[in-house]
């Protein structure tokens, strides 16, 4: 058995369009750019809402998550990490080509003359032991929502959550006091493109873990439906992994050290 066809998926597919080209209008001073975006970002979370509800009445209250649907939505979780896997590698791609045969204009070297780069030794090495804190956090929540422990669960999920969060107010004053910007030569745009894309994934991943954990409060999950919360865990540690890669990549290796 299959669960009924959604308009949810479609609204929130458009909306996210429009919140692109609306960022694309304001970006570039065009007239209706920020009624665009506001009126999208409107719609997103109206679509995300029902969406989330449709979903939760259809596998907790209706039981129309079958082995089948959940081993389908599982396929199409999967596909959705690799995808965004491939994503970052085009990024990493182009941060490599770059930085190992930098051009004339860069001065030849990497990174760019005039470009003075972040300390790896400071927030970056903090907000990774940060992001590696809140992995280990999240594991133990699932394994204790496995095991039947909401109580466990309950604690370690909201502490993934604050470690989360802490993470993005360190990155987002890392940006504030950087002293290179986005459109200082193709180092920045690559910094700030690779981690503003991976702080993004972050928040995805921190509200993705407070839907867990409000399902997880109201008695959601049982012995045989969980899939919500491994579906955030997994996405948490894909975020988890990417950020290694980028620190050694990006803060150690690309800035000279």
């Amino acid at each position: 058995m299959l669960v009924e066809n959604s308009i949810w998926p479609l609204t929130t597919s458009l909306s996210g369009i429009s919140v692109l080209l609306g960022s694309v209008m304001l970006f570039h001073m065009k007239k209706g750019g920020l009624e665009l975006v506001l009126i999208s970002l409107l719609s997103l979370l109206i679509s995300l809402y029902f969406w989330w509800k449709e979903v939760v009445i259809e596998g907790t209250y209706q039981g129309l998550h079958t082995k089948e649907v959940q081993k389908n939505l599982t396929l199409g979780f999967i596909l959705f990490v690799v995808s965004e896997a491939l994503i970052f590698f085009s990024f990493f791609f182009a941060f490599f080509y770059n930085s190992l045969i930098p051009s004339v204009n860069l001065g030849g070297v990497w990174p760019p003359v005039g470009i003075e780069t972040l300390d790896a030794s400071a927030i970056p090495l903090l907000n990774t032991v940060i992001l590696f804190m809140s992995g280990i956090c999240v594991t133990a929540s699932q394994h204790y929502i496995v095991g039947k422990n909401r109580k466990n669960g309950i604690l370690y999920l909201t502490i993934t959550v604050v470690l989360g969060l802490i993470f993005l107010y360190f990155q987002f004053y890392e940006y504030k006091n950087s002293l290179f910007s986005i459109s200082d030569s193709v180092f920045g745009a690559s910094f700030f493109l690779l981690t503003g894309f991976h702080g993004f994934h972050v928040l995805i991943g921190v509200i993705f873990l407070i839907v867990s954990l409000i399902r997880l409060i109201a008695y959601h999950y049982s012995e045989n439906h969980f899939l919500n919360a491994t579906f955030a865990s997994i996405y948490y540690h894909f975020v988890d992994v990417v950020w290694i890669f980028l620190y050694g990549v990006i803060y150690c290796w690309g800035s000279g050290i």
